[in-house]
């Protein structure tokens, strides 16, 4: 037990200290390059009472500019999209029992992207507390198809894992198909939903990084607390019902609180894939499925894939920027294909 401690503790701080240099490195990335001690000299200026011992005034005004305006509501949006979809891909393969399960099982991207593509092509200009009329939509979308999807999906007040996920797959088809009509009958608009659906943090600020750290605190914390009940739900229903857990309220719960770490997500970066599944799998590689474990570095591993993977799409192919979800796509998809294999020769599929 505590050779397990000893190694969760490990695995936490290891993984914190490798976030922490991502973020100090991504800061000093881009056009205009930086050192490291350069980065870190512009963020500790910005902490009170530490500006004249990290040589503030040494600073160039337009570094300041491009580190704290520009690089570091990025790299922060980048990293609390990351932890959000690692959490919510470890919720979802514990509710369904599916190693496949990632968090846009329930049709949250294809409503985001239908929302962010209504958005777009309407031609509104509008900002609620930072957020621009294509995030707002986005959200909206990814709520109501949430809430279409898991209203057909349960049966009287039992959530029924094989309907939703089968509801899931169909109303995500519907409105891909539904996001290709607006796309042909709006071609001037073509580039923008494109890339919205491939994910970009180019428009990150912050009121967008205020927004979703407020959502991140209060959806981890909430799924964090139901750790234990995650483990249970592994065992299967009928197990957990015996040991006293309410399994249908607990699903309903967490489904909620995770589609709406999704939402929040995506309306801010676009669809991004395969960052809620591999994780995961990663994670419990190096620590088990321990979910009071399996949680934090979970968020903390999608924290530091993200702000990478971001970094290489804004700096690989300069002025060029790619869609991240590309970069995610890329590293994210061989190794799965490589778990799949691995998993099916071992007869876990």
């Amino acid at each position: 037990m505590q050779s397990k401690k000893r190694k969760a503790i490990f695995t936490i701080v290891g993984l914190s200290s490798l976030l922490i240099l991502c973020i100090l490195i991504s800061v000093g990335v881009g056009s205009a390059h930086m050192t490291i001690m350069d980065s870190l000299r512009i963020l500790l200026a910005k902490i009170p009472g530490l500006g004249q011992f990290a040589g503030a005034n040494e600073i160039k005004p337009m570094y300041e500019v491009i580190i704290w305006q520009v690089r570091m509501p990025r790299i922060l949006q980048a990293a609390l999209v990351g932890a959000n979809l690692a959490v919510v891909g470890c919720t979802f393969q514990a509710i369904f029992r599916n190693a496949l399960a990632d968090p846009h099982v329930l049709g949250v991207s294809s409503g985001a992207s239908l929302g962010a593509t209504l958005g777009i092509v309407s031609g509104i200009t509008l900002n609620f507390l930072g957020l621009g009329i294509t995030s707002i939509f986005a959200f909206i979308g990814a709520i109501l198809t949430v809430g279409l999807v898991y209203r057909i999906g349960t049966l009287g007040k039992k959530v029924v894992v094989t309907n939703v996920l089968l509801v899931g797959t169909a109303v995500s088809t519907l409105l891909s198909a539904m996001i290709s009509l607006l796309m042909i009958y709006h071609r001037e608009q073509l580039e923008k939903v494109y890339l919205w659906t491939m994910g970009s943090f180019s428009s990150a600020n912050w009121s967008k990084v205020a927004f979703l750290a407020v959502m991140t605190l209060i959806g981890v914390i909430i799924i964090g607390i139901f750790s234990h009940e995650l483990n249970v739900l592994l065992t299967g229903d009928e197990m957990a019902e015996s040991l006293g857990i309410d399994v249908e309220k607990i699903k309903k719960l967490l489904m909620i609180i995770a589609s709406l770490l999704v939402a929040a997500s995506v309306s801010v970066s676009g669809a991004i894939g395969f960052v809620g599944l591999i994780i995961p799998h990663c994670m419990r590689l190096m620590i088990g499925s321990d979910h009071k474990i399996l949680l934090p570095v979970s968020a903390l591993g999608g924290a530091s894939f993200m702000v990478i993977c971001d970094t290489i799409a804004r700096t690989i192919a300069r002025p060029t920027e790619i869609p991240v979800g590309v970069i995610t796509a890329v590293f994210g998809a061989p190794y799965f294909i490589f778990l799949l294999y691995r998993q099916t020769k071992e007869g876990k599929l």
